[in-house]
């Protein structure tokens, strides 16, 4: 029978450390072609420039598909809502009979940090060591225990607009990680000698200077996740190496390289390659250690799929979730 599992039965399936392992194999099986998953189909929804996305995936190994329903509601913060909400669903392989429902929202938000975790296992630099992020809610707030999985992060600078949520970022992050994590009152404070850099953030418009990124650094951009968006400036992204999680949906939805490139500055090539080919082998990281790198994450179906078979196959295991019947 199909299996449910709520946000609640995932957090105690997916521990950081194996989740980051899922995503690095999953990355890299989608860039060697292992995968199925065309770009996901999104639909605009009432006047507020609210999304719901369609995404699906197959993988072989594990065998696995199913998609993704995931839906973003700007205003959802003013109803006590998260504003990115997520219902995934898992088919048998083999006969493609309902295998799973699973909530999505956690899925979402901790499989984003493990893939930004990957980027920075391999294209960061081995001694990086202080971090700065950009924004402080959920994605923030992952990211930060996703980078300390692979690397040893001492020293934590978070901005936001409001002095309210990036206090209450650091004080919580601070008691939780042991670290002493600093609310800033500027982007250019946060960035000051950064090795890590996490640009998490609804924006629409860039939210760092170019000037104020060290050399060396690597950057994780999780937010603007459509064409007309950006979080980065386009000379940040011009000087960079850069890195997408999908050349094909980067081309399509990633305004941080799409407006440089309606601008005239550089072309598709300046993609230096996906995250899974780094991973593979195939395309070096960077070529000196002054490089700037960004990895541009869009979010993959088969991420998502790879989680939630991990997580499905566990909770099988443990006796977890509750089994249901739709006939």
């Amino acid at each position: 029978m199909p299996l449910l599992l709520t946000e609640t039965d995932i957090r105690g399936l997916l521990p950081m450390p194996d989740l980051i392992a899922a995503m690095e194999s999953a990355v890299a099986a989608y860039s060697a072609g292992q995968t199925a998953q065309p770009v996901r189909t999104v639909v605009e929804v009432g006047n507020d420039h609210n999304f719901f996305g369609v995404m699906p995936a197959a993988m072989r190994e594990p065998a696995a598909i199913g998609a993704k329903l995931v839906t973003v509601f700007h205003a959802n913060h003013t109803r006590g809502l998260p504003s990115h909400l997520a219902t995934i669903v898992l088919f048998d392989p083999e006969t493609g009979a309902l295998a799973a429902v699973l909530d999505g929202r956690f899925i979402t938000e901790a499989r984003t940090a493990a893939v930004s975790a990957v980027s920075a296992k391999h294209l960061a630099r081995p001694e990086a060591r202080t971090l700065a992020i950009i924004g402080a809610g959920v994605q923030a707030r992952s990211h930060l225990r996703a980078l300390r999985c692979v690397r040893a992060v001492d020293t934590v600078r978070v901005w936001s607009p409001s002095e309210a949520h990036r206090t209450a970022f650091a004080a919580e992050m601070s008691a939780e990680t042991g670290l002493r994590v600093t609310a800033v009152p500027t982007s250019r404070a946060a960035l000051d000698a950064a090795d890590l850099i996490v640009l998490a953030t609804s924006s629409p418009a860039p939210v760092i200077d170019d000037d104020a990124v060290a050399a060396g650094a690597h950057v994780c951009a999780v937010g603007a996740c459509r064409p007309e968006e950006r979080e980065m400036p386009t000379a940040l992204v011009a000087r960079a190496r850069v890195f997408v999680d999908s050349r094909a949906g980067a081309l399509k939805e990633a305004g941080d390289i799409l407006l440089p490139m309606r601008e005239g500055v550089f072309g598709d090539s300046h993609i230096a390659g996906e995250l899974g080919d780094v991973v593979r082998g195939r395309v070096k990281a960077r070529a000196h250690g002054t490089d700037v790198t960004i990895f541009k994450s869009l979010g993959m179906a088969i991420e998502d799929i790879a989680a939630a078979e991990l997580a499905v196959s566990r909770a099988r295991e443990r006796g977890v979730g509750r089994e249901f019947s739709i006939q």
